[in-house]
């Protein structure tokens, strides 16, 4: 049976990458490598990298594909997900089917961790459920941007005793920061949507490119560098044409016992 390998590359670093990451990296036939265009064509590049630096399997060899770009959220953003989901699967599913023999292993190269905002799991169930392969799966976890942004600024994620949520930009704008997470890590937000909260107090811990060479990290009251994160960020997006950032907002005081 075919098997396949979904492994987490970490946030951006080549040295996040574990061992039991490299070993999946050499168990691999084919490593499949994702192509989404030339605004983000160092993603793709960083991958090579990451095979150049960590591969000295012999056999193995690399097979590029396009991702598909998800439309615009109509008439939903979940429906709009789903259909992109699909469209990617069927990309999947041809991948497996053509580029893998009965008995080989191919393996999917994952940012940060398969488990946290990424959909290649549940495309893979999708591919299954299709019911015209079948395969084995096995999970190699990575480094995350959450890992990375608290290395970044040298702190822990959360205070003594306080939760901690993890949200995306769409949900903090519509629901605000929770009563009871002290600690709030948000992804997935293109709008810094930090600056629809009220209270200006809360502290902000940002970071961009993490693990990266280009690494940019901001942190302080909302109130007082809102603005910069705003402008740091357009100005970092307009000369890469893309950015991959998150952030991690503290209310202030201690947790109650």
């Amino acid at each position: 049976m075919r098997k396949l390998l979904v492994i987490g590359i970490g946030a951006g670093n080549p040295e996040h990458i574990t061992v039991q990451a490299i070993n999946g990296l050499n168990r691999a036939d084919v490593l499949f490598i994702p192509d989404k265009g030339a605004k983000k064509s160092d993603l793709a590049e960083l991958r090579r990298q990451i095979c150049d630096r960590f591969v000295t399997n012999p056999n193995s060899r690399r097979v590029e594909f396009e991702v598909p770009v998800r439309a615009e959220p109509a008439p939903s953003y979940r429906s709009t997900v789903d259909d992109w989901h699909e469209a990617i699967a069927v990309i999947y599913e041809g991948l497996i089917r053509d580029e893998l023999p009965e008995d080989g292993c191919g393996a999917f190269l994952i940012w940060g961790d398969p488990s946290l905002y990424d959909s290649a799991l549940r495309i893979l169930d999708r591919v299954r459920l299709r019911g015209n392969i079948a395969f084995e799966l096995e999970v190699v976890p990575g480094i995350t941007a959450i890992q990375a942004l608290a290395a970044s600024h040298k702190m822990a994620l959360n205070r003594i005793g306080d939760a901690i949520l993890i949200t995306t930009g769409r949900r903090l704008t519509e629901e605000g920061l929770p009563e009871n997470a002290g600690s709030t890590i948000v992804m997935l937000d293109g709008k810094c949507a930090f600056n629809t909260l009220d209270d200006k107090d809360v502290t902000v811990y940002w970071g961009a490119y993490l693990g990266t060479p280009d690494e940019i990290v901001i942190s302080g009251r909302i109130g007082d560098v809102g603005d910069k994160i705003v402008s740091t960020r357009d100005e970092a997006r307009r000369k890469k044409g893309w950015i991959m950032d998150t952030y991690l907002l503290r209310k202030p005081g201690e947790p109650e016992e």
